[in-house]
């Protein structure tokens, strides 16, 4: 047996992130020192836990590196004992050691369009490794045996990182064991050749089947490993070298049979923090935990735990301090943005700094140059001009690349027709989506235009252009100003007196005596002479003076006819929009009458000031919100309809007239409605807060706001409480059909009302459910509603538990999961309490404030209002009547540690005659999967 000469090189490169991270400090290392280096010779930048020495370092072995100065004056970094060559100069493909950009949850990194050097391929860190054999087969010996061992307990080949032990020769079978004390097989393969010219032709066509080439997936975790490579007994063809290497079996790539390949594929070396299991025994030993502030704990798959960032954070999670806040995508530039690099203007919302761009996508790099700066796109493009009227940035090809936009990962391009026009768009939505979302970005005076490739007409995103009759920037506030037309007498033809509007301009006949001269396009003294000066003013004054009087009396008709036909034209909105009908609906209810009132179009018209875009507060899907001032001084909500179908009107009417029966404290009170209009118009009491929409999930510097489990349960109980009002006990039973968090308005006080009954269905007494065409919000929509188009009662209670577990988990319903798929809220906490606790799924405020016996009795409720059978789900006055008691278990019931089995203090509440248990054991898990449900989520990604 003989033990051939090893060829082993460890290549890594230890990428930083964007922006240099600092160094640690003394109360983040046992034994720090600020004397620290940051870096070996120009090629290497070091981070913590890596260091030059002992005292910057983690004190395990592979986390001090050694850095030697070279005789030709390079420098270069050594790993480990035996030490191992990092190479400076590989700088691509490897995923970051530090994983300091973002959270691992959020699979699109912020940074992604920013350069290369920002892109990571995994969240969890690793040094990219060259490891290598090249074997000399030498007569008369059978097998040739390498051991590797990695650099120290922090490291391993990671079973679940798809790398490979590739084998290209002829006439060998390699075995791969684990190299411990099992001496477990990871496994084998065998390599034969065939004649020169076929083998040729398959190694031009890169495969590795046996032929030329075999391979061996490495499916465990590898701190050590043997290799076995022996020569076949009888085989026909053997070849004097052999090569062995460890790389990404998606990452491999040609081969050439008998050439040297140590060194040309990359391993991935998985590292970690190994004094704890995992991230659950890492935070109880808070005196030893790693992740400092504005981090997250990560599970590694080599044993051990990494940190990482939290979202909106960048830096050193590793360091006291060392996750510092970036502000990425902006709606509004931070003040002294640079606004151009040499002589290329650089408008909003492009930049060429953080906080100066509105998308990542749009981010721009100003290079020095050497005579003058000069802008660059992420893939290497020069950018020579930047066209916001036009929605075009004008681009010089790299030289390296002949197709640079066509391998770019940047979604806001597309190609144009003319050569070195790129189209570019601010957000990768459509208008219609666009106006209706609170991202929109287009302000004031501006309009909406959609994106598309010239080619494929694929649609790109949208882009904002300032209206006709403005100029400036329609992505800034107040950034589109108005034209003055009058001061471009070439390009506004105004043969007259032209006088300035806000958004036009008018013109005006020349004064009497005076033409307009086309030459010096001004008003000019005529030149017709008559027979005497006198005659000739005599003619002027009563010329002019008929003309006065005739346009006086033009002007008088005219807006009397205008007046008129306005008048008319309501009068015919309103037998149109059924105002007789809904007069005498209103008429013959007392209750009704008292608080409703039919508002003349005049009156909402004067409150909205012309119903000005400035006093919009919301788009949905039934209409546009205004914020409207009575003449009574009253604050109110004016909600502009989309209907327009007569049989939508009818059912318009029939709901104002249920709606203004309405009478409870947390539903919206309508105060009237306007039928004078094209569409009918609605007038509620206005609700200053926002939605509990905002509360939930609108973050403030990155950070949700506090909201404690009493308000969350009051919140809970209010809106149960008008649903169950809505239900059973309104004059007529009213079928909500949207219920959603962003339908659900919070006052001064933070008092729920449930709001927008614009899908809404009233549902006779002798009916047990109404036929319709599906409508509603996927997250929230009930899946048998959607399947079989029969509403009732029992679709507005799976939607209320779908906002039961928004309080509960503080997630989306449609949110983006830890593997960063998206998901279905309902369906995900069914799957994941009965993979994991309880505790492991809600809301970190909520496990610290709320009891066992709550938390657990609300996921169970939520649980059964999301049955798929409608007869498991409970009633909302069951619903309501569980939330008071689990509200009253809350204010006796003593803090439980969740990972107890806590005594239950209220065994159970019977509703209507009904027992069913509220608080349950800790441990048991309230979830089940269905197929059905599942399928529900698939289809809720298709589009509406």
């Amino acid at each position: 047996m003989h033990t051939p000469k090893l060829s082993i090189s460890m290549v890594a490169t230890l990428m930083l992130a964007l922006f240099p991270l600092p160094l640690p400090t003394a109360d983040a290392i046992t034994a720090g020192s600020t004397n620290c280096s940051a870096s070996c010779g120009p090629n290497y930048e070091l981070s913590y836990p890596f260091g030059i020495g002992n005292e910057c370092s983690l004190p395990l072995p592979g986390f001090n590196l050694t850095c030697v100065q070279n005789a030709d004056n390079t420098t270069t970094l050594l790993l480990g004992n035996p030490a191992m060559v990092i190479d400076g100069t590989a700088n691509n493909g490897f995923s970051s050691p530090y994983s300091a950009i973002g959270d691992p949850s959020e699979f699109n990194s912020p940074y992604s369009a920013i350069g290369d050097r920002a892109r990571f391929s995994s969240p969890y860190p690793a040094i990219g490794a060259s490891i290598s054999y090249f074997f000399s087969m030498t007569p008369g010996v059978r097998d040739y045996i390498v051991h590797w061992e990695a650099p120290g307990r922090p490291f391993a080949i990671s079973g679940s990182s798809s790398m490979s032990l590739f084998v290209v020769g002829c006439g060998v079978k390699a075995s791969l064991l684990t190299g411990d004390d099992s001496n477990h097989e990871v496994g084998s393969c065998s390599v034969i050749c065939a004649g020169d010219q076929f083998m040729d032709l398959l190694s031009d066509n890169e495969p590795c089947v046996g032929i030329g080439c075999c391979s061996i997936d490495i499916t465990v975790n590898l701190r050590a490993f043997t290799l076995n490579v022996s020569r076949i007994s009888g085989a026909e063809r053997v070849l004097e070298q052999v090569n062995a290497f460890i790389t990404d079996q998606y990452g491999f790539r040609e081969w050439d049979l008998g050439a040297d390949l140590t060194g040309k594929y990359k391993a991935m070396l998985s590292w970690a923090i190994p004094f704890q299991p995992d991230c659950e025994h890492a935070m109880e030993d808070r005196a030893g935990y790693a992740c400092y502030n504005n981090s997250k704990c990560h599970d590694s798959p080599i044993g051990g735990y990494v940190c990482n960032c939290t979202g909106g954070f960048s830096g050193d999670p590793y360091v006291v301090n060392g996750c510092v806040v970036q502000v990425l995508d902006s709606m509004q530039p931070m003040a002294n943005c640079p606004t151009s690099c040499g002589n290329v203007s650089v408008p909003f919302p492009f930049g060429i700094e953080v906080g100066c761009f509105s998308k990542v996508q749009l981010y721009l790099t100003c290079n020095p140059g050497l005579s003058l700066p000069f802008l660059q796109m992420s893939d290497g493009s020069v950018v020579t001009g930047i066209s916001i009227d036009d929605g075009t940035i004008n681009v010089l090809k790299p030289s390296n690349s002949s197709n640079a936009m066509a391998d770019t990962e940047t979604p806001l391009y597309a190609f144009s027709e003319e050569w070195g026009v790129v189209k570019w768009a601010v957000d990768s939505m459509t208008c219609k989506d666009a106006m209706s979302s609170e991202g929109y970005r287009c302000f004031s005076h501006s309009d909406c235009v959609d994106v598309t490739e010239d080619k494929t007409l694929k649609q790109v995103g949208y882009r904002c252009k300032c209206s006709h009759g403005f100029e400036g920037n329609p992505y800034l506030k107040d950034g589109c100003t108005d034209i003055d037309e009058c001061l471009q007498p070439d390009k506004y033809i105004c043969k007259g007196i032209c006088q300035n509007t806000f958004g036009s301009y008018t013109c005006n006949g020349c004064p009497h005596g005076t033409d307009f001269n086309d030459m010096s396009r001004k008003c000019k003294p005529s030149t017709i002479i008559l027979g005497s000066t006198d005659a000739g003013v005599t003619v002027g004054l009563s010329s002019g003076g008929s003309i006065l009087f005739l346009a006086a009396v033009v002007l008088v008709l005219t807006r009397r006819w205008k007046r008129n036909v306005q008048k008319r034209l309501r009068k015919r909105y309103f037998r149109k929009n059924k105002g007789i009908l809904l007069e005498q609906l209103i008429s013959s209810d007392q209750s009704a009458s008292d608080g409703t009132k039919i508002f003349s179009l005049e009156e909402l018209e004067k409150a909205t000031n012309n119903f000005d875009h400035a006093r919009v507060l919301g788009h949905g899907g039934h209409g546009t919100v205004f914020k409207g001032i009575l003449t009574d001084q009253r604050v109110v909500a004016i909600k502009r309809s989309k209907l327009e179908e007569s049989t939508e009107i009818e059912q318009f009417i029939n709901e104002v007239s249920i709606l203004s029966r309405i009478n409870h404290r947390n539903v919206v009170k309508l105060h009237g409605c306007c039928l004078e209009a094209e569409v009918p118009l609605l007038v509620y009491e206005f609700v200053p807060n926002g939605t509990l929409y905002d509360l939930l999930h609108r973050e403030k510097n990155g950070i949700l706001l506090p909201l404690s489990w009493e308000e969350r349960l009051r919140i809970a109980i209010e809106i149960s409480g008008a649903l169950t009002y809505l239900h059973s006990e309104a004059s007529v039973s009213i079928l909500h059909r949207d219920v959603k968090c962003m339908n659900i308005l919070l006052n001064d006080s933070y008092t729920a009302k449930v709001s927008d009954f614009g899908a809404s269905r009233s549902i006779p007494i002798d009916q047990t459910h109404l036929l319709t065409a599906v409508q509603g919000t996927f997250g929230y929509l009930d899946p048998e509603y959607y399947y079989t188009g029969q509403l009732n009662e029992k679709s507005d209670v799976y939607s209320f538990g779908v906002i039961l577990l928004e309080l509960l988990t503080r997630n989306k319903p449609i949110f983006v999961d830890e593997n960063g798929e998206k998901q279905n809220l309902s369906n995900y906490f069914l799957w994941a309490t009965s993979e994991r606790p309880l505790k492991k799924v809600v809301d970190k405020q909520t496990l610290e404030e709320a009891s066992e016996e709550a938390i657990v009795g609300t996921a169970q409720l939520a649980e059964e209002c999301l049955s798929l059978t409608r007869g498991e789900r409970p009633t909302m006055k069951e619903v309501e009547m569980r939330l008071q008691m689990l509200r009253t278990c809350q204010g006796v019931a003593p803090r439980a540690r969740m990972d107890e089995v806590p005594r239950p203090r209220c065994e159970s509440a019977k509703t209507n005659g009904i027992a069913r248990s509220v608080p349950v054991a800790a441990g048991h898990n309230v979830s089940r999967h269905y197929s059905l449900e599942q399928e529900f989520v698939l289809s809720s990604r298709v589009p509406r």
